[in-house]
C-alpha cells in the first residue's frame, strides 16, 4: 500500500473513532454517567465541539502508522493511551485550567478519559483492520 493511501486510511480511521468517542461522551452525559460518578463532564455538543473531535481524531489516527503486531482491541487500546496522556497531562490542565489529570471536574476523571479514548482507539483500529486491502 502506499504511504498516501495508508496515512489517509489512518486518518480516517481516527476520524471514524472520534465520530464514535463524540456519541459514547455525548451518551453518557446524556444518561449522567459521569455525573453519577462526581466527575463534570458534560460537554456542550455543538458543531465546533464535534469538529475539533473529528480533527485531533484524525491525526491521532496516524498512530496507527506505528508497525505494532497485536490484535484489533489490543492495538486499538495501547494507542488510545497516547491522546489519553494528552488530555490528562496538557488539554486539561494547561489548555483548560482544570488541574492535572482534570482532577478538578473530579475524582474519576481519568477513568473517564480513558474509556472515552479506548472508545475511539478500539473502533479506529476496527475500521483500519476492515480497510486494509
Amino acid at each position: 500500500m502506499s504511504v498516501a493511501r495508508s496515512l489517509s486510511l489512518f486518518f480516517a480511521a481516527g476520524v471514524v473513532g472520534a465520530l464514535a468517542s463524540s456519541a459514547v461522551v455525548w451518551g453518557s452525559a446524556e444518561l449522567g454517567l459521569p455525573q453519577a460518578f462526581g466527575v463534570a463532564l458534560a460537554p456542550k455538543t455543538t458543531p465546533a465541539w464535534l469538529y475539533q473531535r473529528l480533527v485531533w481524531g484524525g491525526l491521532w489516527g496516524l498512530l496507527f502508522a506505528l508497525p505494532l503486531s497485536l490484535g484489533v482491541v489490543s492495538r486499538g487500546l495501547l494507542l488510545s493511551l497516547a491522546p489519553s496522556a494528552f488530555q490528562l497531562l496538557v488539554v486539561l490542565p494547561a489548555w483548560a485550567g482544570h488541574g492535572v489529570a482534570g482532577r478538578e471536574l473530579g475524582m474519576l476523571t481519568p477513568v473517564f478519559v480513558l474509556l472515552f479514548n479506548a472508545a475511539w482507539g478500539v473502533t479506529a483500529s476496527w475500521w483500519v483492520k476492515g480497510t486494509q486491502g
